[in-house]
């Protein structure tokens, strides 16, 4: 069974200034920068008729290009940090595709999102990382420029069951032309 997400891929020289920031994080498993994404809905674990099914919904999704813009470093899970994520600035067009993604898997019949959206890209998972080493970490490599790119596309990614971090698969891929 495939484990399936939707999300919007980084370019190339977004991931090697990304990549630039890796190091020097004791208990940071670093994610290859080809791994690189901005997940809009997990799907999670689907039969191959289901993954069909959600494949071929999607190219239903009529939206235009919009920038995606990224900006500082942050972590996720306050005193027992568990990630370090790139910030993705939540514009109204990422949001609205975002949400029309979400009532397409409802309506499909999958469990809402646990979670709410806050667009990132994940840059290392964390296994016993100290929350003062990700303060300190993040005190000297949470400013890089803010960088833009023009999302012109999301896709269909798999993974195989795993802790995370890849390697991810493009299923299929949906133009954002309307």
């Amino acid at each position: 069974m495939p484990r399936l997400f939707t999300g919007l891929e980084i370019p190339a020289e977004i991931g090697q200034t990304l990549s630039s920031l890796r190091g020097g994080l004791p208990g940071a498993r670093w994610i290859d920068p080809e791994n690189y994404h901005v997940t809009l809905r997990f799907i999670g674990d689907i039969d191959g008729m289901w993954a069909n099914e959600i494949a071929t919904m999607l190219f239903r999704v009529n939206r235009k290009p919009f920038e995606v813009k990224l900006q500082g470093l942050s972590s996720f899970g306050g005193r027992k940090p568990r990630a370090v994520v790139a910030a993705v600035e939540p514009s109204r067009p990422l949001i609205e595709l975002q949400a029309e993604l979400e009532r397409m898997m409802q309506r499909m019949g999958l469990d809402p999102e646990g979670r709410k959206f806050t667009p990132h890209v994940t840059l290392a998972r964390l296994h016993d990382a100290s929350s003062q080493d990700v303060a300190d970490y993040l005190s000297v490599r949470g400013y890089f420029p803010s960088r833009s790119f023009l999302a012109d596309r999301f896709v269909l990614f798999s993974s195989r069951a795993s802790t995370g971090g890849g390697p991810y698969v493009v299923e299929d891929s949906y133009a954002l032309c309307a």
